[in-house]
């Protein structure tokens, strides 16, 4: 038999007040999830544009700007406050050497420690090939930054051409380099540089390049150049470059540019106004540059081109062939004084495997310890048995304060370190650029020389760069772009490295997001790598 309970109606009551606190409870102890990730409040947003800093608070959600405005910081899983400081887009590089050192340091501190958060590489005609592989294993390994790359031609050249260099490629040779570059560009290249100072680059005449630059253009790509000439003919060089961008029909970006010759210090008056004649012709045309007196590379480049065709094997035959040698040395005592160098003290030796003691030393000073002997034919020589010896890279004084300052104002002009990732921990003392260049930028020439405003400094290395390699999704800060942001504090933001002492990281970055992840928290580089490969936008 069934037996039925009749409840009574105040029964009713006392059941309900025993369930909804359990219910609310319950309610509670499972809150919904945070409508952001992170929001940065009370910061000064300079966002990019150059227009005037204002302060807002930002949100970030999914690794993009969820909103800026008034936002509620319980909005968030996390919480910054930026009060006091600015906050900017990640700052662009454009003009960077990673490819030896980013899959031994994926985690690019020297870069993230000034606030860069992407990087071009593939410059001065060197560049990684095939590309789409180098970024596939880029992707795998997981990196720090977010990388795009241009097309290197003197590595296309190498590559397409057999035999010697100093010649035009047969009709077939440029089919094959065609065919490289459209492949490159296929895999995402940005566009096509140059390295006209160095061979086999040297050797290519303009119709060359104008004709492998249409094939970068014709994916919407960019042509990047290391001119032939940043000295006595700079002029020559300029309007050669320009002229493959015309005839090509894309922009022309001119890689650091410079006046590296004492004797024509003073021409970047004219330099520039040949770039804002070509701008106001209608030719999209683009410089960067670093903000240093001293330029980086190897020690080749006190050398005439020429003893370097045929490779390794013929340069070194030409150097140990006694009347070849003393021909070397003429030249090179010469191409000194054409720059307005009576001897080699201008020739830093950053990193020297050979012999670890000359890091530091110019050629002179190591010239005198080694062999004994003064003067310029002993230095030369000196040189010489550097290069012997595998070579080194090297620190150039060649460059003045009015004609980098004079650059830097220029609109067109975009801020690149021409640095690769480096080692804090081995021997070499290579150019601080790779350490400080953006914060240089910010404490130096913005907050004590006064010579661009805080806002237009950080256009120069954001929305500009960004604009001008089509990286639609960063260089600013707005509702749906990429969460590329640094926060720094204007007031004490300086760059530590010195030429002496040039392994120091910047001071006065806090924080860096890399698509929306923490990667400098609080000035430390968590080990974060979420960066991405920046493939050209088709």
């Amino acid at each position: 038999m069934r037996h039925i309970v009749n409840i009574r109606p105040a029964s009713y009551v006392v059941i309900l007040l025993l369930v909804l606190p359990a219910l609310a409870h319950k309610h509670h102890a499972q809150p919904a999830a945070p409508e952001f990730d992170l929001i940065i409040i009370r910061g000064r947003i300079v966002d990019g544009t150059g227009n005037p800093w204002f302060e807002a608070d930002l949100a970030v959600k999914d690794g993009r700007i969820a909103s800026i405005g008034h936002i509620a910081a319980d909005r968030a899983a996390r919480r910054i406050d930026a009060g006091g400081l600015i906050v900017a887009p990640g700052f662009i590089d454009v003009h960077t050497h990673i490819e030896s050192g980013i899959e031994a340091r994926p985690t690019a501190d020297n870069f993230l420690h000034m606030g860069v958060t992407s990087v071009i590489t593939g410059n001065c005609g060197g560049s990684a090939l095939p590309l789409g592989e180098w970024f596939s294993k880029l992707e795998k390994g997981g990196v720090s930054i977010n990388i795009g790359s241009l097309v290197g031609h003197n590595t296309v050249r190498r590559a397409g051409m057999k035999g010697d260099f100093d010649r035009p490629p047969a009709p077939e040779e440029l089919q094959r380099m065609r065919e490289l570059i459209d492949g490159a560009m296929r895999d995402g290249a940005v566009g096509l540089s140059t390295g006209l100072e160095y061979v086999p680059g040297a050797y290519a005449k303009t119709d060359e390049i104008v004709e492998l630059a249409k094939v970068a253009a014709s994916y919407g790509g960019i042509y990047a150049t290391h001119m032939r000439n940043e000295d006595e003919t700079v002029e020559q060089s300029i309007s050669e470059s320009l002229q493959v961008g015309a005839a090509a029909k894309c922009p022309v970006e001119i890689s650091h540019f410079k006046i590296s010759s004492k004797k024509r210090w003073g021409a970047s008056s004219i330099t520039t106004r040949m770039v804002e004649a070509a701008r106001a012709g209608g030719q999209q045309v683009t410089v960067d540059q670093y903000l240093y007196t001293a330029g980086s590379t190897g020690i080749g480049i006190l050398f005439p081109s020429w003893i370097f065709e045929g490779g390794p094997g013929k340069t070194k035959e030409r150097l140990q062939t006694v009347a070849t040698r003393a021909r070397i040395k003429r030249e090179m005592i010469e191409k000194a004084g054409r720059g307005g160098f009576k001897d080699f003290s201008f020739a830093y030796v950053a990193s020297y495997k050979a012999n670890p003691a000359f890091n530091g030393k110019n050629v002179s000073e190591i010239s005198l310890t080694v062999r004994q002997k003064s003067g310029v034919q002993e230095e030369a020589e000196q040189a010489i048995e550097m290069l012997l010896a595998g070579g080194a890279q090297m620190v150039l004084h060649k460059m003045s304060d009015e004609d980098v300052a004079r650059i830097f104002r220029a609109p067109f002009t975009m801020v690149a370190s021409d640095s690769g990732v480096l080692d804090p921990d081995d021997p070499s003392i290579p150019h601080p650029r790779g350490f400080g260049n953006n914060a240089r930028v910010l404490g130096l020439y913005v907050r004590e020389k006064r010579m661009v405003s805080l806002e237009e400094a950080v256009r120069k290395m954001t929305s500009l760069p960004a604009q001008t390699f089509g990286l639609w999704e960063r260089g600013l800060l707005r509702p749906g772009l990429a969460a590329d942001i640094v926060i720094f504090n204007d007031k004490t933001i300086s760059d530590r490295s010195s030429y002496q002492q040039p392994k120091q990281y910047a001071d006065g970055v806090d924080y860096v997001l890399v698509n929306g992840q923490v990667v400098i928290d609080k000035g430390q580089h968590n080990g974060t790598k979420l960066g991405r490969i920046l493939r050209r936008s088709k």
